[in-house]
């Protein structure tokens, strides 16, 4: 098995470790956070809130790691996309993903205040606890639109050199966009995080990123296109 096969599977695997972790902090953390008692139910779920955490770290992981696997294939396509790849799904993203786990950590902090201080002092825990989860809400949106650059960088790439079915990578476009314009609507209020509309919109880089997945793992990348990347840079 050549280099290129073994970065083709590690990357494949990288996207569903990262995707499954993804959804299950979301299954985690969505009936503590979503709640409208939530300060409690952070203190009384402590556990599940920082096993939700650690969910996200792992896709943070995860997924920072698939621009440094691709980095050597990509800087023979477009240097520039390739270092702006790197910056954005490596370095920005997984610090927007650290900030929000840091905003649940602080936030289950105060959930336990806020149950130890009774109902007198109440009021200035739950300020500070809707300062927190709304904090955590516009990480979220920042994330999003750093996402969406990085995987329109990655996108245009593969389309660009054909490493992988255009249909595969034009249908990552398209979804990507979709996600894009989730983070300005909530941006600006015309849609909410866990909205309807919004998870409907974002189905189809889910969907899109698990196909690709798994194209990678069985096919791998166009062997061809490889060939002449090599024969490209041997001769330069």
């Amino acid at each position: 098995m050549n280099t290129y096969r073994k970065t083709a599977i590690i990357v494949g695997v990288l996207y569903i470790i990262g995707t499954v972790a993804g959804v299950l902090s979301v299954v985690v953390i969505m009936p503590i956070l979503g709640a409208s008692d939530y300060l409690a139910k952070v203190a009384a779920n402590a556990n599940q809130l920082t096993i939700g955490a650690l969910l996200v770290l792992l896709m943070a992981l995860s997924l920072a790691m698939v621009p440094v696997m691709l980095f050597p294939i990509f800087r023979k396509i477009n240097e520039v996309l390739a270092v702006g790849y790197v910056v954005f799904r490596g370095a920005l993203e997984t610090v927007t993903y650290i900030a929000g786990v840091i905003t649940w950590l602080i936030l289950l902090i105060v959930g336990r205040e806020y149950v130890a201080a009774g109902a007198p002092d109440a009021s200035y825990f739950q300020t500070l606890g809707a300062l927190l989860r709304d904090g955590h809400d516009a990480i979220a949106t920042i994330l999003m639109i750093v996402f969406s650059l990085g995987a329109l960088m990655l996108y245009y790439a593969l389309y660009q050199s054909e490493l992988i079915p255009r249909w595969i990578s034009g249908w990552g476009v398209f979804a990507i966009l979709l996600h894009l314009t989730t983070g300005f609507l909530i941006m600006f209020h015309l849609q909410t995080a866990f909205s309807t509309s919004k998870m409907v919109m974002n189905s189809q880089i889910f969907l899109q990123e698990m196909v690709m997945a798994v194209w990678l793992i069985v096919k791998g990348f166009n062997q061809s296109v490889i060939a002449s990347l090599s024969a490209k840079i041997a001769t330069n």
